[in-house]
C-alpha cells in the first residue's frame, strides 16, 4: 500500500493506492545518457502503466485492483507516459522512487 502525497493545501486528504507488485529496477540509464536531470516515476505510475500496458487490463479493472477510481488511474496513466516519452526522447534518465 503506498500512501500518497497531497498537492497544495485544499481538501480531504488521498487515500492509499495498493501496488501488487513492486519493480526490482530502480532506474534506467540510457545509452549515451542526455544531460537533463531526470524523470522519477512514482511506483504507482508504475503499476498504472504495468496493469493497463502490460496486463491490458481496462482503466477500471486497474482501479479495482489499485483500490481508486478509475479517473484518479487515467491521471496516473498519463502523468508516467509522459514523463517515460519524455526520458526517451530527451535521453533522460529514469528513477523510480
Amino acid at each position: 500500500m503506498m500512501q500518497r502525497r497531497r498537492r497544495g493545501r485544499q481538501g480531504r486528504r488521498p487515500s492509499p493506492l495498493y501496488v501488487d507488485q513492486r519493480s526490482a529496477t530502480k532506474e534506467f540509464i540510457p545509452n549515451p545518457e542526455g544531460a537533463k536531470e531526470p524523470v522519477s516515476l512514482e511506483p504507482v505510475e508504475l503499476e498504472a502503466l504495468r496493469l493497463i500496458d502490460l496486463l491490458n487490463l481496462s482503466q477500471e479493472e486497474a482501479g479495482e485492483k489499485m483500490g481508486t477510481s478509475r479517473g484518479t488511474i487515467w491521471r496516473l496513466l498519463q502523468s508516467a507516459r509522459r514523463k517515460v516519452t519524455s526520458a526517451l526522447i530527451e535521453g533522460r534518465k529514469i528513477k523510480i522512487e
